[in-house]
């Protein structure tokens, strides 16, 4: 054991992580890296946020900071350098050391640190693995950093028994590679019997009990003449954060237990102890000044995609005019998501289409109206309408075929559970004697991902079910997502105008002769938000349209005839300048 080291004028190190919430490994399994570009960035308040906190306390940091967010944000990195912070490569994606070869780790390893050097500045030194840690199969990595021009690294990671033949590993030390070498600054640990436990920060400070970890660092700053190496990330010091509801609960405990309690904790530790870069404790002395021309981002077709999401193609010829009804139903929280999708959609689809989105609200209690009126009330390609009381999803998709000044209608899911880019693939299903092209999860080329087993089991159920009922025999039903042709649906009144009148409006068309085609396609869970379905109702629902269709079929009735919409269904439908005309644009 060492001898009791000097505590008087002490520093230890402090490390923030500079990458944004929907970025994690714990949300990582519902949020594909080329879906970051939908959620609403909070990375640029939690910096202010977090640099505020250092400046109030006194401190400086180094900032290990994700390569992707220098690439879109690199003025929150500049600041982060401004202010007077070492700035830190964290990687490029946020991966794991065995998740890429060694071929892929040196190009995220050096993309990363021009992104940030090129926002910042100055060189980067230092770099730290974006997710979990280096073990002793992972060594490899430390000459490869060497060589990309870092000179240390914060990765490895001595925890259980690893390493346990080289205690040495715990604390700061250089790792020798043919005559050269790189320093090499762990995460603190404290050593329990055999076992070395974390306790430096981050996830573990927010989930061990206070008193566990105010101990165990006072140990380490008793027994150890090494540093304190602290860690904690910046959406940590968020709590109004964004609940990404796909997650699993342990995942969800992970990612959100105890963030209200993370600042007044990160503070506590700021008073008690010194802190300061791993630069500064390494005398690597002030970073250089370096001329790093400003990095291209990487454009969203180089992340890797479905195949069921097609490549955005050039088109030759005239732009095919369509609407794009977008249902809305206390959605205030997914919007922010829903409004970057559509984004990168519309600059998908600008060589192709002329694309006009239509929002309907449908009678929303929360804060939708005005959410929406604030995105999307100004844009040329945008209009907004709204019912005056909520009526369902079935009435409101209606209702926006009902507005559309286009033959062709799609309609999407507020919630993202479809990519609207699948419709690149649907809208030229819409021949001749075609009236609707549904999306189907459930085609022996389609995919559903993250989808509860329960809710799986009832949808493909009834999907099978009501292969028996109809003429045109689909592998799905049930799904909103769909492109119409305005003129086969737009006088049709449904009986329920729920969820379940959605595969109502497709049993219409089917029994009226239309023609009805099915598209393979990918539905993933909800990400943000609670569904507004009410399951025992709906499938009492369904239920009852299947009892409908079964007996007609049996005593040969047409149960689904043509039939126009009253004065008394239109009427109180809409709210605004315009209501029972047409849709209100904005305020």
């Amino acid at each position: 054991m060492n001898s009791p080291p000097d505590n008087s004028d002490r520093r230890h190190i402090l490390s923030v992580v500079l990458e944004d919430y929907c970025h994690v490994g714990p949300v990582s399994r519902v949020v594909p890296r080329s879906y970051w570009h939908r959620f609403e960035s909070r990375v640029e308040r939690n910096t202010e946020r977090t640099l505020d906190l250092l400046d109030e306390m006194g401190c400086k940091a180094t900032f290990f900071i994700l390569g992707w967010i220098a690439e879109h944000q690199p003025d929150v990195v500049a600041e982060v350098a401004r202010r007077g912070h070492e700035v830190a490569s964290k990687g490029f994606w946020h991966r794991s050391i065995r998740a890429m070869t060694p071929e892929e780790f040196r190009e995220d390893v050096s993309r990363s640190k021009r992104a940030i050097e090129a926002a910042a500045g100055v060189e980067v030194r230092g770099f730290r693995i974006p997710r979990g840690g280096f073990g002793e199969r992972d060594l490899w990595a430390l000459k490869v950093l060497l060589s990309e021009g870092y000179a240390y690294d914060s990765s490895l990671r001595p925890l259980g028994s690893a390493f346990s033949d080289e205690p040495f590993r715990r604390f700061i030390h250089r790792h020798e590679i043919n005559g050269d070498a790189i320093w090499e600054v762990p995460l603190s640990t404290w050593k329990l019997g055999p076992l070395c436990l974390p306790i430096s920060g981050g996830n573990f400070v927010r989930q061990l009990p206070h008193a566990f970890v105010r101990r165990a660092l006072d140990e380490w700053e008793r027994e150890h003449n090494d540093p304190i190496v602290f860690y904690f990330h910046i959406w940590e010091l968020d709590p109004e954060q964004p609940r990404i509801t796909a997650v699993s609960q342990l995942q969800s405990i992970r990612q959100y237990r105890n963030l209200k309690a993370m600042t007044e904790r990160i503070r506590y530790y700021l008073k008690k102890y010194r802190f300061g870069t791993v630069a500064d404790y390494l005398e690597l002395g002030p970073a250089p000044v370096v001329d790093v021309q400003p990095v291209t981002p990487l454009p969203l077709s180089s992340v890797p995609a479905s195949g069921l999401i097609p490549a955005v193609r050039e088109h030759d010829g005239p732009l095919v005019p369509i609407t794009v009804v977008v249902p809305c139903y206390n959605e205030e929280a997914t919007l922010g998501y829903l409004s970057n999708t559509l984004n990168s959609f519309s600059d998908g689809m600008k060589n192709s289409y002329q694309t006009t989105f239509l929002f309907v609200d449908d009678g929303s209690s929360d804060g939708t109206w005005a959410r929406l009126n604030a995105l999307f009330g100004n844009r040329p390609d945008c209009a907004l309408l709204r019912h005056a009381q909520n009526r369902g999803v079935a009435a409101t998709v209606l209702s926006g075929i009902r507005h559309a000044k286009t033959d062709i209608v799609c309609v999407i899911d507020c919630d993202g559970t479809y990519d609207p880019l699948q419709l690149q693939k649907m809208i030229p299903m819409l021949q001749p004697g075609i009236d609707l092209v549904t999306a189907s999860p459930y085609h022996p080329d389609g995919r559903v991902l993250n989808l509860p087993p329960w809710r799986l089991i009832l949808s493909k159920g009834l999907s099978v079910i009501y292969r028996f009922v109809h003429r045109h025999k689909l592998a799905t039903y049930t799904s909103c997502f769909r492109v119409y042709r305005r003129q086969a649906v737009d006088k049709i009144v449904l009986r329920d105008e729920r969820f379940v009148g959605v595969t109502e409006l497709l049993s219409r068309i089917d029994a009226g002769g239309g023609g009805v085609v099915e598209c393979p396609a990918i539905m993933e869970v909800r990400l943000l938000g609670t569904s507004k379905m009410k399951t025992l109702k709906t499938i009492k629902g369904h239920l009852g349209h299947l009892t409908r269709l079964i007996g007609a079929r049996l005593i040969g009735e047409r149960i689904f005839k043509p039939s126009l919409p009253t004065p008394a269904r239109l009427g109180g439908m809409l709210s605004g300048p315009g209501a029972g005309k047409e849709a209100h644009k904005g305020g």
